[in-house]
C-alpha cells in the first residue's frame, strides 16, 4: 500500500473532498473557457464543451470504476472530438484547457500505477490525446508547443515515479525473503535443538527397556524418525542459506536486556519491563523476534526522535501469545512518521516476520504523542 492510499484508508472524508475539489478544478476550467467563448457559440464549441466535462469526470477517482476504464473512456472521448473538429470546420478559438489538464491528470495515473502493458498502451494515447486538444483550433500557434511540452515534462515524471515504486517494490521483497531466510535459520537452530533432545531421550530409554519388549522398538523408531528430520531440516536450511555468510547466534529475552542497557548508556533511558516467569515458557522464536524488533524500534528512537527523553519497553503475556510494546516521548517522531515509515525497510522485515510466525506488526504516531510499535507473538500456552 502506497503513501496516497494508507491516507485514503484513514481519512475516508478528506479523500472524498479531495476527489470533490479535483472535479470541481476541472469543470471550472472547463467552464470558464464555455463562458468566455460564449460570445461566438456554435457547434464545434458545443462539442469542445461536451467532450471537456466527459473528460473531466472521467479523471475524478471513483472506487467503483477503475482507472483503466476511465482513461479508455477518455481517450475515446477526447480523440473522437479531434477527429470530428479536425475533418469538419475547426472552430476560430477553442483553448480545451480543462479537456488537456484532465488526460495530463490520467496520463500521471496510468503511467505511474498501471500495469506495464496497460501503460505501454493508454499511456502514449493519452499524450496524443493532450496535444491533440489545441491543434483542434483554426491557428492553434503555441497552445500545441505548451500542451506538447506539458506532456513531455508529465510524462518523464510519471516515469520517474514508476521507476521509484517499482524499486521500492523489490528492496521491501528483498527484505521479506531476508527477513524469512533468518526466521528459517533461528528456527533451525531451536527446532534442532529440541530434536536432539528427542532422539537423545529415545536412546536412552531404548537402551533402559528390557529386549524384546514393544517398547524397546517404539524407541528406537522415534529414535530414527527424529534424526531423519533434523538431517532433513539442516538439508533444507542449508539450501536456504545458500551463499550467506555466517550470522550471530540467536538472542533471547537476556539480550534484550543487555540491549536496552547498553542503549541507554549512550541515549535516553530506557524503562524495560518483562513479565516474572517469561522465560520458562517463551519459545526460543518468539524471544528472538522479541528481541529484533526491539534493537529496530531503538535505531530508529536513534536516529528519527533524538529529542526523545524516555523509552518505555513492555513484553507480557496476554492470552493469545506474548504483546511487546515500545514507545518514546519524542516530539518530532510524529512530525517524521511518514518519513520514517516509507523511507526505511526495517519495520517492513520485522512486519514480515512477525506475519510468517502467525502475528502481527504495527507502527506508527502514540496517542499521547511520540512513536509507538506493537508487535504481538501467537503462543499456544496450553501445550
Amino acid at each position: 500500500m502506497n503513501r496516497w492510499a494508507a491516507w485514503a484508508v484513514r481519512h475516508p472524508r478528506g479523500t472524498a473532498a479531495a476527489k470533490a475539489a479535483l472535479g470541481a478544478v476541472l469543470l471550472c476550467l472547463v467552464g470558464f473557457e464555455g463562458i468566455a467563448l460564449a460570445r461566438q457559440p456554435s457547434e464545434p464549441h458545443a462539442v469542445v464543451l461536451a467532450a471537456g466535462v466527459l473528460v473531466c469526470l472521467c479523471a475524478v477517482p471513483y472506487g467503483w470504476i477503475a482507472l483503466n476504464v476511465r482513461a479508455g473512456i477518455a481517450v475515446a472521448v477526447s480523440w473522437t472530438a479531434s477527429a470530428v473538429l479536425m475533418t469538419g470546420a475547426h472552430p476560430a478559438v477553442v483553448w480545451g484547457m480543462g479537456e488537456g489538464v484532465a488526460l495530463l491528470v490520467l496520463l500521471t495515473l496510468v503511467v505511474s500505477r498501471s500495469s506495464h502493458r496497460v501503460a505501454a498502451t493508454l499511456g502514449p494515447m493519452l499524450a496524443i490525446a493532450v496535444v491533440a486538444t489545441p491543434m483542434r483550433d483554426l491557428n492553434p500557434e503555441w497552445f500545441t508547443a505548451l500542451f506538447t511540452v506539458l506532456t513531455v515534462v508529465v510524462g518523464s515524471y510519471s516515469l520517474l515515479l514508476r521507476g521509484q515504486s517499482a524499486r521500492r517494490m523489490r528492496d521491501m521483497a528483498a527484505v521479506r525473503t531476508a527477513e524469512r531466510l533468518e526466521l528459517a535459520r533461528e528456527l533451525h537452530d531451536l527446532v534442532a535443538h529440541h530434536i536432539t533432545g528427542i532422539a537423545v531421550q529415545a536412546q536412552a530409554a531404548r537402551f533402559t527397556a528390557l529386549e524384546g519388549q514393544p517398547a524397546a522398538g517404539a524407541f528406537e523408531r522415534i529414535e530414527t524418525s527424529a534424526g531423519e528430520a533434523l538431517g532433513a531440516m539442516r538439508r533444507l536450511v542449508g539450501v536456504l542459506r545458500e551463499g550467506e555468510a555466517e550470522t550471530e547466534p540467536v538472542a533471547g529475552l537476556p539480550e534484550v536486556r543487555a540491549l536496552t542497557e547498553a542503549f541507554a548508556r549512550t541515549g535516553p533511558p530506557v524503562a524495560l519491563y518483562i513479565e516474572r516467569g517469561m522465560e520458562t515458557w517463551i519459545p526460543g522464536e518468539v524471544a528472538a523476534g522479541v528481541h529484533r524488533v526491539v534493537r529496530e524500534a531503538l535505531t530508529n528512537v536513534r536516529k528519527h526522535a533524538a529529542d526523545a527523553t524516555a523509552v518505555r519497553i513492555g513484553v507480557r503475556g496476554v492470552p493469545t501469545g506474548v504483546e511487546l510494546r515500545i514507545a518514546d516521548d519524542g516530539k518530532r517522531a510524529a512530525s517524521l512518521s511518514e518519513k520514517a515509515s516509507g523511507g526505511g525497510f526495517g519495520l517492513v522485515g520485522l512486519a514480515e516476520r512477525a506475519k510468517a510466525m502467525g502475528g502481527l506488526l504495527t507502527a506508527g504516531p502514540a496517542p499521547e504523542g511520540g512513536w509507538q510499535v506493537t508487535a504481538l507473538f501467537p503462543v499456544d500456552r496450553g501445550s
